[in-house]
């Protein structure tokens, strides 16, 4: 008989598949199962569940985490959360491939497409690589997780075009060294190739995934089908019109249907002020599925609430011109700037068109005994009665507190319940768009997969504990081709969650002082969560990290 080298008694079982739970126990050897139902004999270390559900390790799609692991290995804290398999170098932006002579390039890229702070970057990624392998080679030592990463197509048209890689269509020559550095990405293990057409750069340029034809990405794709290796994400375009997000999926659908690679737009939420759009929005999706195309979309469990402090970057503010630029000041300059009536001026005329999700905010957090009155206060109520725009009357308050004040929005987007319990049971839907390590100084990515738990199982009683791990685990592992993970059986990894089902929630947000640069960040520590193991080794023991380190490429 195989020796045990771990055995999780006493658990109701939720195997991945969305069966009924079931008693039982789940024998592992090394980093696989190998027993499951009743396990005999003695491992080298039992572990008993106490009759809290047991469940393969959760999986999160959409990461940024990219820049963090190369400070914190362990991905702190979405392993807390359950997840065990993580995939990151989302939106077109990776770490690699990159020239010597342009890693402060792809800074700026992470900067201004995830909100991460210039000096963080440059002070802890040590581009001691230059291709996609020699990064991954990078990457395993140590991993607490299980990563997988994108290849950026910004980083892959910059690779091989530079600057011309945000002018121009790529002419033929340079589009067979993108096909070669993407086949050889891959074949070192690259996860796929990731887009974006919404992000700008520092100086509001739109990415080189909008510069690129038709003939670029079905070449790129067919590389992929070619090397029966990757799928691709998609950040779409969410500004102009309901119509043009509509065209969009009909451009990229036609790519998936002519490759057969899975194409992942990432993200599809409800929008309060287009109501109907999310319904529109699956009913394309449907259709091209049901010609055959493996289009699907993304989308997340919680509200997407996102605090602004003008001492940081903000996804927000940064649309606009002159408040990124100032945004990139020292705090002092920007104070300077915010008061200055020739900046203001600028800042009034480009913030005209401006953004339904800013008047939805509140003040949240005041520095001054005279912006007290103004906690709780939703800001365009604020700029009514002051008779000044949102956006001045966000300026102003920040400014009497050093600009220390925190804004942000309760429940204003992909918070109507009943809509989203709709799209998180959608069988064209993926549950992801998490965001986690991405945008730090405004939110907490991590914590959506308890959150499912919380709001829509125990809450709202949408969905079952079997169907919640279900798309968690198995649903994602087979669509996303994560090979033997995603379920409780015999021959699979071993990666696994023990928690109460009573209990599990992802937690408060809070502010931690924890990132090497001196700056902080939104984490949440969650609640319910016993144990976490990553193939076969227990990495999260009673919401502490162990000294385990089992992760791997994936």
């Amino acid at each position: 008989m195989t020796k045990l080298s771990l055995a999780i008694r006493n658990a109701q079982i939720a195997d991945g598949t969305g069966a009924p739970l079931y008693s039982g126990d789940v024998g592992v050897a090394g980093d696989r199962i190998v027993a499951v139902g009743k396990v005999e004999g003695k491992a080298a270390r039992e572990i008993d569940a106490k009759g809290h559900v047991l469940s393969p390790g959760f999986i999160d799609i959409h990461t940024h985490y990219d820049p963090q692991l190369c400070w914190d290995r362990l991905a702190t804290p979405s392993p807390e959360h359950g997840v065990t398999s993580l995939i990151a170098g989302n939106c077109s932006v990776s770490l690699a491939p990159v020239r010597p002579e342009d890693t402060n390039l792809v800074v700026r890229l992470f900067g201004s497409v995830e909100d991460m702070e210039s000096r963080l970057l440059t002070s802890t990624i040590p581009f001691s690589w230059e291709s996609f392998g020699q990064y991954l080679d990078y990457l395993k030592a140590d991993l607490g997780p299980n990563v997988g990463v994108f290849l950026g197509h910004s980083n892959l048209r910059f690779y091989v075009m530079g600057a011309a890689a945000q002018e121009r269509a790529a002419t033929a020559s340079e589009l067979a060294r993108m096909c070669d550095v993407l086949r050889e990405a891959l074949r070192a293990g690259a996860f796929g190739l990731s887009f974006t057409y919404i992000h700008l750069d520092d100086n509001g340029k739109a990415l080189p995934s909008s510069f690129a034809d038709r003939t670029e990405l079905l070449a790129l794709l067919q590389v992929m089908a070619e090397e029966g290796r990757g799928l691709v994400e998609i950040a779409p375009p969410l500004g102009g019109s309901p119509e043009k997000v509509l065209e969009f999926i009909d451009y990229w659908g036609g790519l998936a249907l002519e490759t057969g690679v899975l194409c992942s737009l990432s993200p599809l939420l409800y929008v309060p002020f287009w109501p109907d759009l999310w319904r529109r929005l699956l009913m394309r999706f449907d259709v091209w599925r049901g010609r055959g195309a493996p289009l699907y979309a993304q989308t997340q469990t919680r509200p997407l609430d996102m605090m602004i402090n003008l001492t940081m970057g903000s996804a927000i503010l940064s649309k606009y011109a002159t408040l990124r630029k100032i945004l990139e000041m020292p705090t002092d300059q920007r104070i300077r700037a915010f008061k200055d009536p020739a900046t203001r001026e600028k800042i009034e005329e480009e913030a005209k068109q401006g953004s339904p999700a800013l008047n939805a905010y509140v003040v949240k957090r005041v520095a001054s005994s005279a912006n007290k009155r103004y906690l709780g206060r939703k800001l365009a109520a604020i700029a009514k009665r002051e008779k000044k725009s949102v956006i001045m009357a966000m300026i102003d308050i920040a400014l009497a507190d050093d600009l220390k004040t925190d804004f942000g929005t309760v429940g204003f987007m992909h918070a109507d319940a009943g809509v989203v319990s709709l799209l998180l049971s959608h069988p064209g839907i993926h549950i992801g768009s998490a965001d986690a390590g991405a945008h730090i100084t405004q939110f907490s990515g991590a914590g959506d997969t308890c959150y499912l738990f919380e709001k829509f199982v125990r809450q709202e009683g949408a969905m079952t504990v079997e169907r919640a791990v279900q798309r968690l685990t198995s649903d994602l592992a087979r669509a996303w081709n994560i090979k033997d993970r995603g379920e409780i059986a015999v021959g699979k990894f071993a990666d696994l969650v023990v928690f109460d089902p009573a209990t599990i929630a992802r937690g408060e947000e809070i502010w931690v002082d924890d990132v090497p640069s001196g700056d902080g960040r939104y984490v949440r520590h969650p609640t319910g969560i016993d144990r976490v193991i990553v193939n076969g080794e227990l990495l999260v023991d009673g919401g502490g990290y162990t000294e385990a380190r089992p992760g791997r490429i994936i």
